[in-house]
């Protein structure tokens, strides 16, 4: 497959790569270039601004949840049809897992996919030191995959100054800079970048962005390296066999329902088999402004395995969905609407007595916090939740856990005996119960420790999982939610 690609990466965080890349997506999709959009690593909300810039999906790509080949597979099956693929990466370049090693870092994707990188550098105080602190990013660069840099923060004076000396010591191409200015950057809180839709106007102001950008960015640059991306190299050896083509095709027509938006809203009636006799389970899946985290391959991942996926908002509905067989509550910032979630007296018994009856749910972080008894704020003030955990979560002030995991049960109930998921952490709340019917163990001290409260029908917990990295998980919850569904 060969297809133009960059990736947009920076030595540190904080340095600009999301400002840089949906001013990026922008430019292309007002150019007519059908862009698709990538991010690095674990991030759930660079991927909702990539979606506002573009008006289509954005996937995750994650070379420690999947590794070399199913990454690759995964970055041929979405960048099908692209005229050119973005990918946003995460953190600096090289810092990958526990910030040490290359697996998980924007390098590693960007080596195993054959991507060119242009690098994002903040310069603010800087001047002809610009040229070592680049120099020693290039050294680094085994695979001579940075082709270009984006000064940011600097004075257009200043960069007409040092762009020659750049290129003519480093051989690298300075495609163009970022004054600082005011509105060339959005937010930040304790979790990551405020949600697009906090943000006034962001289609307005993306828009505007996306002007200055090419202002002073030569989008031509920007699209000669991309163009001299090779073929991607194909994931695995030998002739794909009939199941596996099926199985790709498949993935397409799944995602093509997302575009869509089929099984997005409420039930629209039942969704029959092709026999004409069975409906497919009906999975709910939390979606709203508290609850909102979800890698889209997950997704996919659930319809693949024959699930119809119906959203429904905890802080707006009355209710869960007629006729839904299994329940999927995502992360998010639900202690920003605590109160009113709280004061959704009907949704809380609605959800309560689903998961009493024996409905499959499967809560991660957000999701796991709204099914507890009771949520208590920075301020120390308590509010009602759903009641499925006879227990209570709260602000800690600190960040309690954070990074890669990878799990295993205790007992067999969402995972073939002695198979593992992947996932990771990030929260500063924590809870009288966290659970302990999962092992969770980092990948880089091999430390451990027990999580989850996990029964046949239940997951429930602080742990952010990724379906991919076993996909036995989506097709367990979707056939219980099937049993579930034939007994009621």
């Amino acid at each position: 497959m060969k297809i133009k690609r960059i990736m947009i990466a920076a030595p540190k965080s904080g340095s600009g790569k999301t400002t840089v890349t949906c001013a990026l997506l922008q430019a292309l999709k007002n150019k007519g270039e059908a862009p698709v959009a990538f991010k690095c690593g674990p991030d759930y909300i660079d991927p909702m601004f990539h979606e506002k810039a573009l008006g289509v999906p954005s996937y995750n790509l994650d070379t420690f949840f999947t590794g070399r080949e199913q990454t690759g597979q995964l970055f041929e099956n979405h960048a099908a049809g692209a005229k050119v693929a973005v990918m946003e990466g995460v953190m600096g370049l090289y810092d990958g897992l526990g910030g040490i090693q290359e697996e998980g870092s924007s390098y590693h994707l960007a080596k195993i996919t054959g991507t060119p990188v242009v690098l994002v550098a903040d310069v603010k105080g800087m001047g002809r030191s610009i040229l070592p602190f680049l120099a020693g990013f290039l050294q680094y660069d085994t695979e001579r995959l940075i082709r270009g840099v984006i000064l940011n923060r600097i004075s257009e004076r200043l960069y007409e100054t040092i762009k020659p000396m750049i290129e003519k010591e480093l051989h690298l191409s300075v495609t163009g800079f970022l004054p600082e200015k005011e509105g060339f950057h959005v937010g930040s809180r304790h979790l990551g970048l405020v949600m697009p839709d906090e943000l006034e106007g962001i289609k307005g102001r993306l828009a505007k962005l996306s002007a200055e950008f090419e202002k002073t960015v030569s989008l031509p640059d920007i699209m000669r390296i991309a163009g001299s991306a090779g073929e991607v190299e194909k994931a695995g050896t030998g002739s794909q066999s009939e199941d596996e083509s099926e199985e790709e095709a498949g993935w397409g027509r799944a995602a093509d329902d997302l575009e869509r938006g089929v099984g997005w809203g409420k039930p629209a009636g039942e969704s029959m088999r092709k026999d004409g006799v069975e409906t497919k389970p009906v999975i709910a899946v939390a979606r709203d402004e508290a609850f909102c985290f979800y890698y889209r391959d997950n997704l996919l991942l659930l319809q693949e395995n024959g699930a119809r996926l119906v959203w429904f908002s905890p802080l707006h509905d009355e209710r869960l969905p007629d006729a839904c067989n299994g329940l999927l509550i995502g992360g998010g910032y639900p202690e920003l609407y605590a109160e009113k979630l709280s004061k959704n007296i009907t949704m809380r018994k609605s959800v309560r007595e689903a998961v009493e009856r024996g409905m499959p749910v499967v809560a991660e972080c957000g999701g796991f916090m709204y099914l507890h008894g009771a949520l208590i704020d920075r301020e120390g003030t308590s509010y009602a939740m759903a009641g499925v955990i006879p227990a209570k979560c709260y602000d800690t002030g600190k960040l309690v856990r954070f990074g890669y995991i990878e799990m295993q049960e205790k007992k067999s109930c969402f995972l073939p005996e002695g198979s593992k998921i992947k996932g990771h952490e990030f929260h500063y709340y924590d809870s009288t119960c966290n659970g302990e019917d999962i092992m969770a163990v980092k990948p880089v001290t091999g430390k451990g420790y027990f999580c989850v409260i996990e029964e046949e029908n239940k997951w429930m917990g602080f742990p952010h999982l990724y379906y991919p990295s076993n996909p036995a998980f989506a097709k367990l919850f979707v056939e219980k939610a099937g049993v579930y569904g034939k007994e009621i």
